[in-house]
């Protein structure tokens, strides 16, 4: 009976920790340069900084329109601002106002 050895190969004991190490080495690459790994956390986060402050602005502008709105209610109307606000939208002045006319020379110097 005859048996036969087999010589030893240097690869192969090598083979799995190799193939292991690839493994590894492609999850860490996708943990770091993937669609939800560390960079696309960063943009994430500068995204979500971008958003909240747009978000500010337009709550700051809706504040101001609610603002406007409050004071074209009927309770809170008061007729002297809505005779200066027709007058200043129409251009127009009532017969018993006194209008002075400011010539070139009378005008104020612009700040």
């Amino acid at each position: 009976m005859s048996t036969r050895q087999r010589k030893q190969s240097r690869v192969r004991p090598l083979l799995l920790p190799f193939s292991c190490l690839l493994i590894v080495g492609y999850f860490a690459y996708h943990a770091v340069e993937g669609d939800y790994g560390l960079f696309a956390l960063g943009k994430l986060k500068e995204r979500v900084a971008g958003l909240e402050a747009e978000l500010e602005t337009a709550r700051a502008a809706r504040e101001r329109m609610e603002a406007h709105v409050t004071l074209m209610r009927p309770e809170s109307l008061e007729r002297d601002m809505i005779d200066e606000r027709a007058r200043e939208a129409l251009n127009m002045a009532n017969a018993k106002d006194i209008v002075i006319f400011l010539g070139p020379s009378d005008r104020r110097p612009a700040r």
